[in-house]
């Protein structure tokens, strides 16, 4: 893989992720334009995430039987043209859709980058490009929540239409084929599932997902109703989460093959479970600025440290595990915000102490997220 290739990848990463983390900011603006309820406007954000983690499951499939470069061009040209139909849309319904075919089409980037990463890269630099490709996502997602407090709601869905048209051009130009032989689609997923390797890591991935939004969606409204902080505190914490992450996922990449994929996973939940567990003390507001940073950054590890890992998976199952990487994360994050908010309404003490002991669990069997590597 050639770098005017791997920077093609992220920029389509940055692409995605620009306004993701910023749109449930951007909800009271856009209830204000439509002159409806925020409940009502909200469901933009299952607008995206439903199709999106639906669809996931088959791009990896599909590049079996169609040229990864052209179901790219493909895809980023409709996400382009979903997100200008966003910016400009009169009424809710034409943004419901529009947000509806964001997540049909964008759900095709995160898969395809990592089947592309692992056939094209040998096994000990992909934690470093993997760390790179989502690093460049993480930059993308903390410039959008920081010019979504500044500039028209319209403006963030605008920018990634008229940032992924050019990249398109940029594509078209500069991404080579992929398609290496012909074979008909199929989705492999019972014949994945049967190998208990694969099994393992997806169960894995399903329970830390859906630990980590549990706790990262309701940090907000725990600052604010435990804490008594402010918005731009509670927005500067969150950020930090973000900002952390963009560190962590480069770093942690290195580490996944200096040190080992495992290594780097187990290192990443332990930072988490020590996130939590001191959120159950009241600390003063310095020290839950470091809380924040070892919280993402330890999501960051975990997060790297799992994605190269599926990139060692055999080759028969790489497709499946790219697609089930998105689709998992997506369906069992919003388990976990509906899960963290039934428990967190009764009492964050509560909810932080269930977390936090399931992230220790997972941290004891955390041997079962190795899969197939042979780096751990």
């Amino acid at each position: 893989m050639n770098t005017a290739t791997f920077v093609i990848l992220c920029l389509e990463g940055a692409v995605l992720s620009f306004n993701v983390a910023a749109s449930a900011a951007l909800i009271p603006s856009i209830a204000t334009d439509f002159v409806l309820s925020q409940f009502v406007v909200g469901k933009i954000i299952w607008f995206y995430m439903i199709p999106y983690g639906v669809a996931a499951f088959f791009y990896g499939p599909l590049v079996r039987a169609f040229d990864a470069r052209k179901v790219e061009l493909f895809c980023i040209f409709l996400f382009s043209l979903s997100n200008l139909q966003a910016g400009i849309s009169q009424n809710i319904s034409t943004l419901f859709v529009a947000r509806f075919m964001m997540g049909l089409f964008g759900a095709s980037v995160i898969p395809l980058g990592l089947i592309l990463i692992a056939r094209h890269l040998d096994e000990t630099r992909r934690g470093r490009y993997i760390g790179l490709f989502f690093g460049s996502t993480f930059v993308a997602s903390l410039l959008g929540l920081f010019l979504s407090g500044i500039i028209n709601w319209r403006l963030m869905f605008i920018i990634p239409a008229a940032s992924g048209f050019i990249l398109w051009v940029f594509m078209y130009i500069h991404l080579p084929s992929f398609k290496e032989k012909t074979e008909n689609f199929r989705l492999g997923y019972l014949e994945a599932f049967r190998n208990k390797k694969v099994v393992k890591i997806f169960s894995y991935i399903f329970f830390i997902s859906l630990i980590y939004h549990a706790v990262q969606q309701w940090l907000g409204v725990f600052f604010s109703t435990q804490l008594n902080l402010g918005q731009f505190t509670i927005s500067m914490l969150i950020t930090l989460t973000s900002l952390s992450g963009i560190f962590g996922e480069v770093w942690g990449g290195r580490l996944a093959d200096s040190i080992g994929r495992l290594k780097v996973v187990n290192l990443g939940i332990a930072f988490m479970v020590l996130g939590v567990f001191l959120l159950l003390v009241k600390l003063p507001l310095g020290l839950l600025v470091l809380v924040m940073v070892i919280w993402g950054l330890g999501w960051a590890f975990n997060h790297v440290g799992l994605s190269t890992i599926l990139t060692d998976l055999p080759e028969k199952f790489l497709n499946e595990a790219a697609s089930l990487n998105s689709g998992v994360r997506f369906i069992s994050g919003g388990i976990g915000v509906c899960l963290g908010g039934l428990i967190m309404q009764k009492s964050f003490v509560l909810g932080f102490l269930v977390f936090g002991l399931g992230l220790l669990i997972l941290l004891y069997v955390s041997r079962l997220a190795s899969g197939n590597s042979t780096r751990t």
